[in-house]
This record gives structure tokens, sequence and C-alpha cells, in this order.
């Protein structure tokens, strides 16, 4: 809205100026709140079954209601007051009147510095990136020697992607052998030969970190039965076995319970820890061993629990992945209906579309290939993704097609100057807030700003790199509709000259 405030004159009356922007942006705004509030939605309702993502998206769609009623009452009302203050060429901040250049050329060095404003009547490019983009990266983007390394950049993108995005299941594994908690929760009679083979029996194949084991090897170099009654094994492993230096660390893993005065205490509960020996197919492993275990733990005589936190993952692993894929192509669907029913160019809903998802699998590819799971974490940042890339590139791909009668390379200078330099702010905007979330040592923040940072860097990519290439020798065509010049087409001008309290306005309309 700003940028399109900026291109309109600031000698026209103020509600054609907000007629202006509102024609010129709140279509594409309105659409792409309505993509935010579908992906949302679908994130938040019954078909995602993690309960963080639900809340998350459902204070997120408020939030996004809440900004566009924003945009529409109290930010146009922001323009508009601004809008009069320009036309009485009063200062945007102090309200005050600016001095012709004559008066304040004699006014102080800090008043001049606080009063200096210019017009648009006075400098073409009024902003550095809107400058740069002009008259270097519009010109450079469309060179012909630049598209086939653009074209080629694209596609080892397209390879990266697709290299992580077949390596999801295997690195969401665990990258070591995981350590399975081994928990024996009731009271059992360790001194019985036969419970000792049965344990001994579970943790078979297994790298083990076991009390018990240590314990009978303990006992047989001190030439001593493993076989004994329960007050003498009991008495040994707590007043000999616990306070050697190199076992006192199985301490934590034996809890006590006290029977009756003078009588040894019975083990209440203990734990062991088994490292998986596994290959490379890991979660496959993993998944039959926790199938295996659990069996195991039904059909024992000693009541025992198995947990790993990646057992946690591998039963929700078929939800956890294709809950971001299937929204978002639920969400690629919706706008490409969306899009057919505002009557907007058929070729942009497309482009859109696959623009979304070229994001969407570029942000899912480069983060398996950075080391992040696939979370509950990342699943956000993928939802979230669909509407930051639908913000930057949406508005570049309308203003290219809305286009009539020049060349494709003329329309896509004209649609970066119009909307990339929007789309450049933004993604600054959004990089420079990433900056002090890396700083911050956790491993959930760290998975939330690497996401971020490749959804605004394959955000980057599409809007001001590979969609301006791609569009000077794809479709739409920029013929249809045009008729060249010499036909007699008439046009009637009629011009309006209208007095306000200010200045003489000229206002010249088409019929």
């Amino acid at each position: 809205m700003l940028s399109s405030w900026r291109r309109t004159r600031e000698d026209q009356h103020v509600k054609e100026r907000v007629a202006s922007v509102f024609e010129d942006v709140m279509l594409r705004f309105s659409g792409s709140t309505m993509l935010h509030l579908m992906t949302l939605g679908l994130a938040a309702s019954p078909l995602t079954n993690m309960e963080a993502v639900r809340l998350f998206c459902r204070t997120a769609a408020l939030a996004v209601t809440i900004s566009y009623v924003y945009m529409l009452s109290f930010y146009s009302s922001c323009l508009v007051f601004t809008g009069y203050l320009e036309t009485g060429y009063r200062h945007g901040c102090f309200c005050r009147r600016v001095p012709k250049p004559d008066r304040l050329d004699s006014k102080p060095a800090w008043y001049r510095c606080l009063m200096h404003t210019r017009y648009q009547d006075e400098t073409q490019d009024s902003h550095l990136l809107l400058g740069c983009v002009r008259r270097c990266y519009g010109d450079w983007i469309t060179n012909t020697y630049v598209k086939p390394f653009v074209v080629l950049l694209y596609l080892v993108y397209i390879s990266f992607g697709l290299m992580g995005f077949l390596q999801v299941s295997s690195v969401t594994s665990a990258r070591t052998p995981p350590v399975i908690g081994f928990y024996i929760y009731e009271s059992a009679p360790y001194w019985n030969s036969s419970v000792q083979r049965d344990l001994l029996e579970y943790a078979k194949g297994f790298q083990r970190i076991s009390w018990l084991e240590a314990y009978l090897n303990y006992l047989s170099d001190r030439n001593q039965s493993t076989s004994q009654p329960r007050e003498n094994f009991t008495h040994t492993l707590r007043h000999s076995f616990l306070r050697e230096p190199q076992f006192a660390h199985f301490a934590d893993d034996i809890i006590f319970a006290e029977r009756g005065q003078g009588e040894e205490p019975d083990v209440a509960a203990s734990r062991i820890f088994l490292v998986a020996k596994t290959t490379e197919n890991k979660r496959e492993e993993m998944s039959v061993l926790l199938d295996t275990l659990r069996r195991l733990s039904l059909t024992s005589r000693v009541r025992f629990l198995i947990f790993n936190p990646s057992f946690v993952y591998l039963d929700r692993y078929a939800a956890a992945v294709s809950s971001p894929l299937r929204h978002s192509l639920l969400a690629v669907l919706f706008l490409l209906g969306l899009s057919s029913l505002a009557v907007v160019e058929p070729l942009v809903s497309v482009w859109l579309g696959l623009t979304l998802l070229s994001v969407q699998f570029g942000v899912l590819g480069f983060m398996t290939l950075w080391g992040v799971e696939l979370d509950c974490m990342s699943v956000l940042c993928l939802i979230s993704a669909l509407g930051h890339s639908a913000d930057c590139s949406g508005p570049l791909l309308c203003g290219f097609a809305s286009g009539r009668g020049d060349s494709r390379t003329r329309w896509v200078r004209v649609a970066l100057e119009r909307h990339g330099v929007p789309s450049l702010q933004t993604l600054i905007c959004y990089s420079a807030a990433l900056v002090p979330v890396g700083s911050v040592r956790s491993n959930l923040t760290r998975t939330l700003f690497r996401c971020l940072t490749l959804t605004a860097g394959c955000s980057a990519l599409h809007t001001l790199a590979f969609l301006p290439t791609l569009l000077t020798f794809l479709p739409p065509s920029k013929s249809r509709g045009h008729r060249p010049d010499g036909e007699g087409q008439r046009q009637e001008v009629e011009c309006v000259e209208m007095n306000d309290s200010t200045r003489v306005v000229d206002q010249i309309t088409t019929v």
C-alpha cells in the first residue's frame, strides 16, 4: 500500500489517491489474506493431530484477521491524513507548513534539516532501492547473457531440493545410535537366577550400560555366587558394589524401598540403558525394534517400560511427513479457485501456485540438508512459508500480467520497479528480525531460525531472480489485446481544472 501510495501524484485529490491505492492493492491483499486464513485454518482443523500446531495456527489466524481489519480502517485513515498534509505542503512529522526553498535557505541549519522534504515532481527516484532497481538491477537480470545462468541456478536449486526431499526420512531418524531407556518399574527378585537370565536375554544384542550385569560380574570376580538370598544380595549391592568408585554412578539407576526396621531394603525400581546397533536404515530398524520390545514388555514376568524420544516421532511419522505436504497442496488448490473466482488472469494463478510449490519444495529439501528435523516447529514454518512466498511473488506476477503492448522484458522491469522494491524491503526487514533469533542457544529456536532463513532466501530467489527471468520467455503473452498505432482508434480527453484551497489541481480523465 505504501509503495502504491508513493506512485500517486501529490497534486491529485486525496480521494482519488486513496481510490487508486485500493484499486491497485486491495485485490491482491485480500487474496493473500484469504490464503493465510485458508492455510492456517487447515492446520488448525482436526486434520492436524499436533496440538501445538493447532494452537499456534488458531492464534495466527486471529492475528491475520485483525491485521486485515487494521489495514482497511486505521492504516487507510493514516494515508488520508498524510494526503491532506501533503496537499497543504505540511511536514509529515511536525504537521507544520514547509517554507518555500528561498525562505528555507535563510533558516538555521537544524531547522532546514528537520523541515527538509521532497516531492515527486522534484525527483524521479525518491528512494534509493527504487533507483538501484530502475537503473541497474532491472537491466541486469533481464540481460540475454544473464538469463542462462539464472535458469542454470534454478536447475541447481531444484536438484538440491530434490536431494534433500528424498532424505527426509533418513535425516529425521537419529544420527547416532539411539539410547533406549529400559525401566523396571516394579520390585523384582533380582537375586533369582532365572530373573537374571531373563534380563540378560532381553538386553542381548545391545550395547549395554547395565548395573545388573556389572554387579553380577563384580560378584563373579570375588568368587561369590550370583544367586544369593535377598538380604545378602541387597547388602552387598548397597555397601560394597555401589561404594566402589568405578561403580558409584550406578546409584542413580536404582531406587531402594525401605521394608522395616533392621531389614535390608528392596530394589523398588531400576533402569538399564541399551544402545541399539543400527545400520543406514535407522528408521525402519527402530520401528521394528520398538514393536518387538513392546510385545516383550506385555508378556514378560518382569514388568518394564522402554522409552526413547525418537519413539514419539516414529509413532507419528506418517502424519508428520504428510501433514505439511497435504496442507500445502490444499492451499494451492484453494488459491487456484480463488483466482478464478476473482477474475484474475488465469495464468497468474497457475504461476503463483507453481511458485508456492517450488518454494515449499526448496524449503523442505534445504532444511533437510541443513540438518533440521521434520518436527512440530518445522511444520509450523512450512505453513507460514506459504503466505510469505505468496506476499512476495503475487504482486510481481499480477503487475507483469496486467501490462499489454510492450515486450516481456519491458513489463518485467516495470513489475520489478513497482512491486520488486516493496518485496525487497519486506525481505530485508524479515532478515533483520531473524538476527536476534539466531543468537539464542536453543534447539527449538535454532530450528525456527533455520526454517525462517530458508523461507526468506527461497522467496527472495523466486521474486528477484527466477520469476523475472522465466517470465521473459514463458507465458502469459504481451501481444494479446494490443492494437498498433494508426488504426484510427479515437480517444476523447476531458480536461477539468479545479481550484481547491491550496493549489490548482489538473485532473485528466479518459472517457
